[in-house]
This record gives C-alpha cells, structure tokens and sequence, in this order.
C-alpha cells in the first residue's frame, strides 16, 4: 500500500494541492489530491495580475478591505477630476473664438509653477511628519484634493481677470496632495508589505488604480457630452461623488491596522492600561488603531526628544553622576515649564525612543493615576509584544542630536 510522504501546496491554495506517494519506499508518483488538477480559473488569473504574489499571505490582514476602500475612491476621484479639466479647458478659452492662445499658455506654466514651488515648500516642512500620522495626512490629502476640484471647477464662473489666480491656488492645493498623497500611499505600502515585497505591492497597487481609472474613462466619455454646459447637473454630480470620494477614504484610512507606535497610538495604549477602569489591560494593535482619531489628532505632547544636553539643564557632575550610578543609560531627559525634554545616547535604539515617550507620557498622566499603579517599562514592554507591538520600529517624532562619552572614556 502506498504511504503518503508529504504533501505540497502552491501557496495557501488548498485546491491546488499535490499529495506524494512512495511504494515501497522506493518509487515515487504523484497524485492531486480530490481529483485532477484544475487549470486556473478567470478568479486565479485577475488575482495573478492584479495581487500581489503570494496574496494574501505576503500582504498584512488589512490589505483587501483597504484596497476596496482606496478603489471606490480612486473611481470617484477620477470622475470629478474629469469635471474639473472641463472647467479649466474651458476658463482656458477652448470653444471661445476670441481666446488667446498666448494667454492661455501663460496661465498654463502660472499654474505649474506655483505648484512646483508649493510641493519643494510642503515637502520641507511636513515632509518628517507624512510618516508619524500617515492615515492622517493620507485623509487630509484627498480631502484637499477635493478641494481644490471644487476651486476649479468655480473658476470659470468668475471674470477672466481672475481665472489666472484661481487657477494657481487650485494649482498650489493639487500640489500638496500629490506629496501627501504620494508619501503616505508610499508608508502604507511599506506597511502592508509582508515579505519585503514593496515593489510588487506597489506596482499591483498601480496596476489596480489603472484598471480603476479607466473605468472611469469609459463614463467620462459618456458623461462629459451630457454636463458639457449643464452647471447645475456638474454640481450634482460632484457632490455625490465628492461625498463617496471622502467617505471610501474615511473607510480606508480607517480600517488600516499598524503594529508600530506613533504618538497617537502609544497615547492610547497607556491611557488605557493606566487611566481605564480595567488598570492593566493593553490593547492590541487593533483595539488601538480603532481608536485612532483619523481626523483631528491629538495635542500636540510637547516633547522634545532627540535634544542637545544642554536643553535638559544637567550640569557636569550631575551627568557624572549619572552615568556612574547607571553606566548603560540610553538616554537623560527633564521636564521644565510643561515640555519634556530628552537627549539620547549615540547607542539608543528604537525601544529606547518607545521608553522615553512612554516615560513622558506617564509624567503628565501621573496626578491622575492612583498611587499603588506601579509602573515597570521591562513588563510593559513585554506585554506589549505579546500583544502583537513591534518596538523595534516606530514613528515618534525624534531629531538627531545624540551624546557619547567615548572622549570621556578615552581620557580616563
């Protein structure tokens, strides 16, 4: 009697599945198990072409609810965007005989180059912050996207003189939400990406958004003749799709689990265990993220890690004194007039910025905390891992000023 040797999958296909025989320990033949093997099916192909290999096992949980959100709102923003080049090629003088094609042209490059500056600008200033509050941001910049369809689309209805500048600001907003959006399209992916399969993530990703704005095509070919003209029946139609547009990436944004603490998060996490009538218990990534406000964030905690030494207001001794009573301090840190300040060692590692926060936070908290709540990092940080956390990563916001004590050691 044949014995079963092992059994192999194509993934975690079950229906392709291969069962090894032996005969004797000798000879091998291979059977599929529950009957021939059946040819990809229609199903098999589209996830071939538009998932990632391995799906679902090489992409985090969240990825298909994530992306039926990111597809309804891709559809919706492409229809809108049709109305909106509507509205520019026609402030731009296309159909009007008496238009300017020099003018045109000119307000053409305004607009781009306004746009140009705006993203150098955005991108020095929230370009750090994309990563921290990724959903956020994601959120902000389709709601901004929005926006500035709705400024354009209103441009034609006011006097040529003021079509130029209009069209600039709309111009400056869609620049904006394409480093928004691009950046943090850009985290999330990193996130999903299971087995540092970025690259086929992202360009299933692409292919995906493709297939979904030529969809979408396909109606503005029909749609554009019947608004052509009809500025009652463009609004309407933008504000239906307008309200999908924002409520899919609301859905989206939302239903995105991290396992790596920015503010927000770790905020939450300590509030519960420390403040919550159940003292003790740490939520998992997922009660957590739930619980992530996605659209106004929290106040701003008013840390400032990765300082000089001389913001802590440490003098020489004391420093001395430090590093003799604990010579494997990763970091020093001080509170003074509401802002907690920490200087981190040149050797501190990822957990050590999680710790400092979790300290920060716990300092402020504490008037609020009963007094018999000990607070131990070593067992709440395992209990973090337990729970799913990865502390090994964050996206606290960190400068990058560190202190060492090799010269120190040298002379000594």
């Amino acid at each position: 009697m044949d014995k079963i040797l092992c059994v192999e999958r194509f993934g975690s296909n079950k229906q392709q599945q291969h069962t090894i025989y032996t005969h004797d320990g000798l000879s091998r033949k291979m059977k599929p198990s529950g009957g021939a093997i059946v040819s990809k099916s229609v199903t098999q192909v589209l996830k071939s072409i538009f998932l990632p290999q391995g799906y679902p096992d090489s992409v985090s949980d969240d990825y298909l609810e994530y992306q039926i959100w990111d597809t309804i709102q891709a559809f919706c923003s492409s229809i809108t965007g049709a109305l909106a080049t509507q509205a520019v090629l026609k402030g731009s003088g296309v159909g009007d005989e008496t238009a300017n094609v020099a003018s045109a042209t000119v307000t053409w490059l305004l607009k781009d180059g306004t746009g140009m500056v705006g993203r150098i600008a955005f991108a020095y200033y929230q370009g750090a912050n994309l990563d921290r509050d990724a959903k956020r941001w994601r959120l902000f910049a389709d709601v901004l996207n929005d926006c500035a369809i709705c400024v354009t689309l209103v441009a034609p209805l006011f006097p040529k003189s003021f079509f130029t500048p209009i069209t600039c600001v709309a111009g400056l907003a869609f620049s904006l939400v394409g480093v928004a959006g691009g950046c943090t399209r850009a985290a999330l992916t990193v996130h999903q990406a299971r087995r540092n399969n970025m690259a086929d993530v992202s360009a299933k990703d692409g292919s995906q958004e493709t297939m979904v704005n030529l969809a979408a095509l396909i109606i503005n070919l029909f749609l554009t003749p019947i608004v052509s003209g009809n500025i009652q029946l463009t609004w309407i139609l933008f504000a239906i799709f307008t309200f999908f547009h924002i409520y899919s990436n609301y859905k989206a944004v939302s239903c995105v689990i991290m396992n790596t603490f920015n503010y927000s998060r770790l905020k939450i996490v300590i509030d519960h265990c420390f403040l919550s009538p159940g003292y003790g218990e740490i939520l998992d990534p997922v009660a957590a993220n739930l619980k992530e406000p996605v659209v106004l964030g929290f106040p701003d905690p008013n840390i400032r890690a990765g300082c000089m030494l001389r913001e802590i207001d440490i003098g020489s001794e004391q420093f001395i004194h430090t590093l003799k009573t604990n010579p494997n301090t990763k970091f020093i840190s001080s509170s003074k007039q509401g802002i907690y300040c920490v200087a981190f060692r040149d050797i501190a590692i990822p957990e050590d910025v999680i710790k400092a926060y979790f300290e920060a936070h716990i300092g402020k908290i504490s008037n609020h905390m009963k007094p018999e709540n000990a607070i131990n990092w070593t067992e709440f940080s395992k209990e973090l891992q337990q729970k799913g956390w990865d502390i090994n990563r964050h996206q606290l916001s960190v400068d990058e000023w560190r202190w060492s004590t090799e010269e120190f050691d040298k002379i000594k």
